[in-house]
């Protein structure tokens, strides 16, 4: 029996039930092979920031927003903590010299569950001397999440056009390796704009293309009925000129993708951006079955899958 027949009759490894398989995409959204992203430590924690109050704007700032800031209440704290999402030189947290702490979001996965990751970090940097630049490494271990160290109340985004908060401080944070990482970092600032009146819709321009890329809380079955109904009504663009391009997961949720035209300044689309969210809810509380243009539409809108790049 050659070596080549006998790789081939083992057999295969089986998955119970529940568990993702290795070459399967990641739940996280990354769009690689969970063996090579949250499979390479603990179990994939599907959507990490649910229960968070704001669920669908800590995916897009971890994942669409380039320079953008928010103020978080610690439960129990009265110290002023800023969610940032990215920190010079990729740093979990920096605390600065009057004892404010920036916690950076669009930090490298250590373990399965971004929210305990974050929570670390932020303990870290909590019990850190003002000055320090936390660094950590290795897994957290078990712990507190995010959930568990924050109050509920809103995350309110400010979005920037470049990463000039980083110079707010004094000290150890404006280092001339902090100002050379942050005009690297200045120079990928993707214009970005989060539209006004709806829930983390998301406007950018990338090169000669503009997008709204939109965060979405439902179930993503109820979403494609939704979107499906729509479109067999005509209904899924946002305006004319418009064009429903897809969608793609981030954190266990579905994010539906416009191609927009280019030269239409961000607020062009608040409107059109709330007339739709009007025609979806009303999509989402039908209850009858799908017709048969209605699943073709689906399987169309099932099929446009997107890689966030």
């Amino acid at each position: 029996m050659s070596r080549r027949t006998a790789t081939r009759r083992q057999p295969a490894r089986t998955t119970a039930a529940g568990e993702v398989s290795p070459k399967q995409p990641c739940p996280c959204g990354s769009g690689r092979r969970y063996k090579s992203c949250h499979g390479a430590g603990d179990v994939a924690v599907a959507r990490p920031f649910a229960g968070l109050a704001g669920e669908c704007d800590w995916v897009a700032l971890r994942e669409l927003v380039p320079s953008a800031t928010a103020p978080l209440r610690v439960a129990g704290q009265d110290r002023e903590v800023t969610l940032a999402t990215v920190l010079p030189l990729a740093l979990p947290a920096i605390v600065r010299a009057d004892g404010r702490v920036l916690l950076g979001l669009q930090v490298h996965a250590r373990s399965g569950d971004v929210s305990r990751d974050l929570a670390y970090a932020l303990e870290q940097a909590l019990a850190a001397e003002p000055g320090t630049m936390v660094q950590t490494s290795g897994l957290p271990g078990p712990g507190p999440r995010l959930q568990d160290l924050l109050e509920d109340a809103p995350l309110v985004p400010e979005l920037h056009e470049d990463f000039g908060f980083w110079l707010e401080g004094d000290g150890a944070d404006r280092s001339a390796e902090v100002q050379a990482s942050m005009e690297r970092a200045n120079t990928a600032v993707v214009p970005t704009a989060r539209l006004a009146g709806v829930d983390a819709a998301y406007w950018c321009r990338v090169g000669e293309r503009a997008h709204l890329r939109w965060v979405m809380p439902h179930p993503e079955d109820a979403l494609l009925d939704a979107l499906a109904r729509l479109g067999a009504a005509g209904a899924l663009p946002l305006a004319e000129g418009t064009r429903y391009a897809g969608s793609f997961r981030a954190h266990g949720l579905l994010v539906p993708v416009w191609d927009l035209p280019v030269d239409e300044p961000a607020e062009t689309w608040t409107g059109p951006a709330a007339a739709f969210a009007d025609r979806l809810a009303g999509a989402l509380a039908a209850t009858e079955p799908l017709t048969a243009a209605e699943r073709r539409a689906r399987d169309g809108i099932r099929g446009r899958q997107l890689t966030l790049r």
